[in-house]
């Protein structure tokens, strides 16, 4: 009896054995992915990074070679056109310096951004930019991801409405279709043809 019960026992340690062994696998494995998806996160938001760095220097130069030129011919548009990108700095400087932090971007600090943006291309395309805005109070806190407005709108602006002799309107509507956030750019600019 003492030889079987010495084989249970042996059974017995390699079956806690081996699900250790599994265990530790398992664990392995999780932390590899938990990895594997931590880098996906630093790819994403290296990219936004990326599109922040490309898009932002060159709208910035040509906003204050604007205002330079504005405070000789119309020091009143001049004045509204620095409010305006004081406003649009200060809502995106903290998208910048904190886009790793995984806080939640929300609808209404995307249009922090966006407002003063197009203010600023509304007096620098003069006449040709009109542009609409509708998005209910209640959605303003709605989660949203960063820069996707932005990069939209600018696109819609630079393809569609600045190449357009006449210019054009630009609308961006939020609302709620089917239990889910629908944001809309549009544009009565020149399209894909």
């Amino acid at each position: 009896s003492s030889d079987l019960l010495w084989i249970v026992a042996s059974i017995m340690i390699k079956i806690t054995y081996k699900g250790q062994m599994q265990a530790q696998q398992e664990a392995v494995q999780a932390s590899a992915h938990a990895e594997a998806e931590q880098l996906k996160r630093q790819l994403a938001e290296a990219r936004v990074a990326t599109i922040q760095a490309q898009v932002e220097p060159h709208f910035l130069f040509n906003t204050l070679a604007s205002i330079d030129h504005l405070i000789e011919t119309d020091p009143a548009r001049a004045s509204k056109m620095q409010k305006n990108l004081i406003a649009l700095l200060r809502a995106s400087m903290p998208t910048m310096r904190d886009t790793g932090d995984g806080a939640p971007r929300d609808l209404g600090r995307e249009l922090q951004v966006i407002r003063p943006y197009l203010e600023i291309l509304k007096v620098r395309m003069e006449e040709r930019l009109a542009t609409t805005i509708e998005v209910p109070e209640g959605l303003m806190s709605a989660e949203f991801p960063p820069m996707m407005i932005q990069t939209l709108v600018e696109n819609a602006i630079k393809h569609g409405l600045e190449p357009k002799a006449e210019g054009g309107s630009l609308t961006l509507k939020a609302e709620i279709v089917h239990g889910k956030l629908q944001v809309v750019v549009a544009d009565t600019g020149l399209g894909f043809g």
